[in-house]
């Protein structure tokens, strides 16, 4: 069997029976394997997509079982995920290698008494290719839509109600693509032009991110290729790896030179330079998380960008004690995370209407803490990577009749961004704007 094989079933066995993240095991079974360039690429390709499309490929074994409810060994269920993927959403090798390999990959885990039932669930497959690539372009109705996408159906109905039929189609198509890959350049230690030219290599695409929303960040660049080069440069503090909707976020924020500003939710720190940047030395913020290890992952972030003036605490900003008012306040909310679902392989398989529901108290009371720690003037932005309507849009409306506060017209600075639960709130999309599936209001103080 192929190393970029055996990694991607390694992963998805530890991501599926370990309750693993995807990230985290890949990176382990790359690094065991010393798989590097285009075959750690191709392990990564194998590995993130059968994670992804586990409901289809799930689907298909289920309708082929003829005891219905029954899954097979674990063995050689991964074997089969991982088998449906190649077979049914990849061009790079042969089919019938591409069984044999997955029966090899049974035998090799263990499970050889289970080889002869891949073998035959795969050929089956592939008999019947055509009509079940045929059936991943039947997006008639939600259940279609999950079977085809590769969602929970719960996500697909949500999508289905909130964004209408043809863009929750499109929004669930975009989770199976690759996530952007960009990087915001760190103006205190060197600027776009030279990162273009130190970055610019054979592996390496570059090009400008900004310019084509009124709120995008100057300083960002698209990447393409090998990122390795970009890697090392944000170990040094040059670049920051970050998508075009997150640094977006805080250019709603427009955080000014000398101002106080608190960051509410900051881990892992992302955000909180961008901030530090804009208020320059002069300036003050306070970075707030709950989570030791995210909080100490913030002020190594900031450490690594230079910047001294971030006072960065390990505290529930729900109740932790804030001892004066700011300017502006981010609160960049725990959410659902349903907008980043192109760069979290297993994020749909870990989320429900349950984790939504639960999300939605703490949100509220982070948003209450923030606009009582605001001076009358001032401004907070509420942001999530999520796309949900009860996170997002109806969150905003509660906070601005709990605490009279003006919700921003955002939506009349950029209309092709518009929230549509409401316009005056911006609502990137995957599939449109492709990047990371930020919401992002801003209110305003009295």
């Amino acid at each position: 069997m192929t190393a970029e094989r055996d990694a991607a079933y390694a992963v998805l066995r530890r991501t599926f029976e370990k309750d693993e993240y995807t990230e985290v095991a890949f990176r382990d079974e790359a690094a065991s394997r010393a798989i590097e360039g285009r075959a750690r690429a191709k392990a990564q390709m194998l590995a993130y997509g059968a994670v992804q499309r586990r409901g289809t490929s799930d689907a298909i074994v289920g309708g082929y079982s003829k005891k219905p409810g029954q899954r097979p060994v674990p063995e050689a269920m991964a074997a089969l995920r991982l088998g449906l993927f190649e077979l049914l959403f990849t061009r790079d090798g042969a089919d019938h290698a591409i069984v044999d390999q997955a029966v090899s990959l049974t035998r090799a885990a263990g499970a050889g008494h289970a080889a002869g039932f891949v073998n035959a669930m795969l050929r089956r497959a592939l008999r019947e290719k055509e009509s079940l690539v045929a059936r991943l372009s039947d997006d008639s109705n939600p259940k279609a839509a999950a079977f085809a996408h590769s969602a929970p159906l719960w996500l697909a109905n949500m999508w289905w109600q909130e964004l209408g039929p043809e863009r929750a189609r499109t929004v669930l198509a975009s989770a199976n693509q690759p996530a952007e890959r960009a990087f915001r350049v760190n103006p205190d230690r060197t600027d776009r032009q030279q990162m273009i030219e130190r970055l610019a290599t054979e592996n390496l695409e570059l090009e400008p991110a900004g310019g084509e929303w009124p709120m995008a960040a100057p300083e960002l660049i698209i990447a393409r290729g090998n990122l390795a080069a970009a890697e090392e440069a944000a170990a040094e503090g040059l670049v920051v790896m970050q998508s075009r909707g997150s640094a977006a976020v805080v250019e709603v924020l427009d955080p000014r030179h000398d101002e106080r500003v608190l960051d509410l939710c900051s881990g892992p720190g992302i955000k909180t330079g961008q901030i530090a940047s804009r208020v320059g030395r002069q300036g003050n913020m306070v970075a707030i998380e709950i989570d030791a290890e995210r909080a100490e992952q913030v002020a190594l972030q900031v450490q690594r960008l230079g910047y001294h003036h971030v006072m960065v605490a390990e505290a529930d900003g729900r109740r932790g004690e804030i001892l004066s008012t700011f300017d502006r306040a981010l609160v960049d909310a725990p959410c659902s995370d349903l907008g980043a679902l192109s760069s979290r392989p297993d994020a749909r398989w870990r989320k429900s209407p349950a984790v939504i529901e639960r999300l939605l108290p703490l949100q509220a009371d982070l948003l209450d803490r923030a606009a009582d720690s605001i001076r009358p003037g001032g401004v907070l932005v509420y942001s999530t990577c999520t796309i949900s309507r009860r996170e997002n849009a109806d969150q905003v409306a509660a906070l601005a009749e709990r605490k009279g506060l003006t919700v921003d017209d955002l939506g009349a600075l950029a209309p092709d961004l518009a929230d549509s639960a409401d316009p005056r709130c911006l609502q990137l999309l995957p599939d449109r704007d492709r990047t990371t599936g930020f919401f992002i209001s801003r209110l305003l103080k009295p």
